[in-house]
């Protein structure tokens, strides 16, 4: 994966060059560093790896064409970066092959990806695959789920347990039901069995 070094006495000084040598802003870039130590009369030096969200982007488009071809799918994408985050959108012929059985296909490939970057830079940056709007139908699937959910809590006065659900689905519930009143919304249990809990509010 392509990145910038840059060598300084201190990291700040190091951090600084590169933003100005590469006009970048804090959200367009992640790094790592390693620390040389000073010898006798000779100061020690940080090395600044940059590594830019557009090139980490172009490296997981490139990579995952290689993982698609060699499933025996063509893919062509469509890409945004913003505030940290990485959005790949997949076309191809053969979606249902790239979704899976409840999406499972498609969230190992976003698990993938991830730990490439993770590794690599050794820092966490959220990778968002989706095929033909599949995200975004199932945004609204899980939220009206909750809001039905929500309404039988309050109806009722019975805390309801969801399903287990993963950080990403589990937020969105958080966030659609924030205002909803009535309820408020707890994530309990250890991963991968953690779930939420729609808890009735007097």
């Amino acid at each position: 994966m392509k990145y910038e070094l840059f060598t300084a006495k201190t990291l700040e000084e190091a951090l600084n060059d590169a933003k100005e040598k590469l006009n970048l802003k804090d959200e367009d870039f992640v790094y790592k560093y390693d620390e040389t130590k000073g010898k006798l009369f000779k100061a020690g030096s940080f090395n600044l790896y940059v590594y830019t969200l557009s090139d980490i982007c172009s490296y997981l488009k490139d990579y995952l064409k290689k993982l698609t071809s060699d499933m025996g799918i063509e893919v062509n994408f469509e890409s945004k970066v913003r505030e940290k985050n990485i959005e790949i959108k997949m076309i191809s012929d053969n979606n249902p092959i790239l979704i899976g059985r409840n999406g499972q296909t498609l969230k190992a490939l976003e698990c993938i990806l991830m730990q490439v970057v993770n590794k690599e830079t050794s820092k966490h940056i959220r990778v968002m695959l989706d095929v033909e709007g599949y995200k975004e139908k199932q945004v609204k699937r899980l939220e009206r789920l909750a809001i039905n959910l929500a309404k039988d809590c309050v109806r009722t006065k019975t805390d309801v347990h969801m399903d287990s659900m993963n950080a990403y689905e589990r937020r969105i519930v958080h966030n659609k039901l924030s205002d909803f009143r009535g309820v408020k919304t707890e994530s309990i249990g250890e991963e991968p069995n953690r779930h939420l809990v729609i808890k009735y509010v007097k």
